[in-house]
């Protein structure tokens, strides 16, 4: 009995050590998304014309370097056709960014592996769980790949990337992060053999919910949907603008029309806000899990927080301060809904 109570104790501790780890990937990954979104909103994501995976840790070091990353700049439509005021030191200014930003995602990279084989090294993951971990790493990966493949979208003709691999980027990312908080978690707080409370299929629709938002504000960050209809609660003078079906075929509306992907964006936050409100009320009568209260209380303060900032961003025109910190609060509120959920599973 002794032995399987120490041996309870060192599994205990090993997941621990595990969680924490996955935990710090996601921190990082949470800081990629957000460096990211100040990346595309500062205009800096087409400043790197080429992608080295393997070589490309370090940033140009002599002026004759510098020179030549500015040359291949040059050749890209988006200095011919918005930055051919630049000189290199201007191209400095714009670089930097994009290369912390693929820097970081490097980084992810190490943090995630080495600790990995540690750990497997070391039986502090089972042979089991293997397969789990090799698709966080495999998918991080394929994240770098999209990641490029966005940025190429915009080295072609149109010096603007597409909306539909941008979000395809984003979504990709919350993704990842969600998988490995969701294991994380897991390992912290082992299920136990009762039932799954009441509430975990609303809160699994709620988080469903705020996942669709973040989709439609992956396309309002695509088209700088944002730049226009700066007013709420209404837009312009309109409760419902004109224009909203004005393409053909009427699917293309969704996530290539303007006026229609920021209506779409307004209704799901709204939509959230209210349903996140309403459960609120109703949970605190539901005999919740100890840990669920607190994410319950959690919840309701991010979301009131995201569309403080929401309508703050919009009225404001999309200031890269606020814009940036928009998409990191959303990226809160889906960590808290994922949290609440994990709780009353």
């Amino acid at each position: 009995m002794y032995v399987e109570m120490n041996d309870a104790i060192d599994k205990r501790t090993r997941d621990r050590r595990v969680a924490t780890w996955l935990l710090i990937v996601c921190a990082l990954v949470f800081a990629m998304i957000v460096l990211g979104g100040v990346t595309r909103l500062t205009g800096s994501g087409l400043s790197m014309v080429d992608w080295q995976p393997v070589t490309g840790w370090l940033p140009p070091i002599s002026d004759a370097d510098w020179q030549r990353e500015f040359e291949m700049y040059q050749q890209s439509p988006e200095f011919q056709k918005i930055n051919s005021h630049m000189d290199v030191d201007d191209f400095k200014g714009i670089f930097w960014l994009e290369f912390l930003h693929r820097l970081l995602g490097r980084t992810i990279g190490l943090a995630f592996a080495l600790p990995f084989v540690f750990f497997l090294a070391n039986g502090y993951i089972a042979t089991r769980e293997w397969p789990k971990y090799m698709l966080m790493f495999v998918l991080g990966g394929l994240q770098g790949v999209l990641g490029w493949f966005m940025v190429k979208s915009g080295l072609v003709d149109n010096p603007h990337v597409s909306q539909y691999r941008l979000t395809a980027h984003l979504v990709a990312a919350f993704l990842i992060y969600g998988y490995m908080f969701w294991v994380a978690m897991t390992l912290l707080f082992p299920k136990d053999s009762g039932a799954r409370h009441p509430w975990f299929g609303k809160s699994v629709a709620l988080t469903g919910l705020i996942s669709l938002t973040v989709v439609s504000g992956g396309f309002v960050a695509g088209l700088k949907a944002g730049k226009i209809y700066n007013t709420f609660p209404m837009m312009g003078s309109h409760w419902i603008p004109p224009g909203l079906t004005a393409l053909d075929p009427k699917w293309r509306n969704l996530t290539e029309n303007l006026t229609t992907v920021q209506f779409d964006h307004r209704l799901l936050a709204i939509a959230s806000f209210v349903l996140i409100v309403i459960a609120w009320f109703r949970m605190r009568n539901a005999d919740l899990p100890a840990r669920a209260n607190p994410a319950a209380n959690a919840l309701l303060h991010t979301a009131v927080l995201q569309v403080a900032r929401g309508i703050a961003t919009l009225l404001l025109a999309v200031p890269i301060v606020l814009g940036a910190a928009h998409q990191g609060v959303a990226m809160l509120l889906f960590t808290v809904s994922l949290y609440l959920t994990h709780s009353l599973r």
